[in-house]
């Protein structure tokens, strides 16, 4: 029977709509599990963009965007970008050694006779003939050490045992729940105690250093960060692509390294800049106890301070300068820090 057009048309439009052969599936060398995975990946990638004015943006990208306009962000920011680079350079910002009494016969301390600002010496001088300038500088230096150091001893343990009990929670099923409510109890006891006392005791416990001041902030800090990360992960082991994956066979352990924990660390990472003005703020009550470094060539700022409290009536400016550097750099944190949690949760933008 002769073919017609119209039966020869519709024959080749059903043979144009058939879909094209994936690729993938041709391919004999290509493992399965490896193809899921890599399109648990590609919706992992997606679900953590998002769409704003029609065009996909970075949540860490649009976050930068809306600081950039905020004038809370940009002063916290250029406070802390002096107190680093003033900490980075210290050896050679500083005009004098911090332990050096040249002008040990200019201070009288018992008859309240000290030298204030001057040419020579931008701040003034100490009770001991110190140039107060330099001990401020090299102080910043120890303090930027301690800060950053003991958020990272913080937040090292505490992602450790969060993400350890996050995704048990998530994926361990009964097991993993126990695991999680046995994590979670060790970390409730060490937030039952108050952040600077638990400090105070570890402290106590190792002898004062600079290295135990660093561990016992940073070991302050680990039931915070371990608390929110565990929350996050438990958060997004609700997920889609979280469901997806599992439903495509891919293992747990992959789960929880390669799609939960990226996602969730974003909180932890702003936590981290909020936790470096508790850290100095820590470091320096640590210090003022007597529980900091005794070394004198290495100054920080609460034993500044503390050795100023028997001058207060008679050369108050020695407590004022340590006092406002712990405050101002305290406060460049923590506006930074906020500025940076409004720019990623969406319940706190402006």
């Amino acid at each position: 029977m002769p073919t017609t057009p119209s039966s020869q048309n519709r024959s080749e439009s059903r043979e144009g709509t058939k879909a094209p052969e994936p690729a993938d599936s041709r391919d004999g060398h290509t493992p399965l599990l490896g193809r899921r995975a890599a399109k648990v990946d590609r919706l992992a990638e997606l679900m953590g963009r998002r769409e704003e004015g029609g065009h996909g943006a970075g949540v860490w990208r649009t976050a930068f965007d809306r600081m950039r306009r905020s004038p809370m962000a940009i002063t916290g920011a250029v406070i802390v970008a002096v107190f680093v680079v003033v900490a980075l350079f210290s050896p050679v910002i500083a005009p004098y050694e911090p332990v050096a009494q040249t002008w040990g016969d200019e201070v009288f301390p018992n008859r309240s006779v000290f030298v204030g600002p001057r040419a020579e010496n931008w701040l003034g001088l100490d009770n001991l003939g110190r140039d107060q300038f330099s001990r401020m500088v090299i102080g910043a230096r120890q303090t930027l050490l301690v800060g950053v150091v003991a958020t990272l001893v913080g937040f090292g343990v505490g992602a450790l045992l969060g993400g350890a009990a996050g995704a048990a929670a998530v994926l361990g099923g009964r097991w993993g729940r126990q695991v999680d409510n046995l994590v979670m109890r060790v970390i409730d006891m060490m937030l039952a105690l108050p952040t600077l006392l638990l400090a105070v005791t570890v402290a106590a416990l190792v002898g004062p250093s600079l290295t135990t001041v660093m561990i016992a902030v940073g070991v302050a800090q680990v039931p915070i960060f371990a608390r929110l990360l565990r929350g996050a992960m438990l958060s997004q082991g609700s997920r889609d692509y979280v469901l997806a994956a599992r439903a495509l066979g891919v293992r747990k352990h992959r789960i929880a390294l390669v799609h939960i924990l990226p996602n969730s660390l974003g909180p932890v990472i702003v936590q981290s800049t909020l936790t470096l003005a508790t850290a100095i703020i820590d470091a320096a009550a640590l210090s003022y106890l007597g529980l900091g470094n005794p070394d004198p060539a290495f100054p920080e700022w609460g034993t500044m301070l503390a050795d100023a409290q028997r001058f207060l009536s008679s050369a108050p400016q020695l407590a004022v300068y340590p006092a406002l550097a712990i405050i101002v750099t305290a406060l460049g944190f923590t506006l930074l820090g906020e500025a940076m949690r409004e720019a990623l949760d969406p319940k706190l933008r402006k």
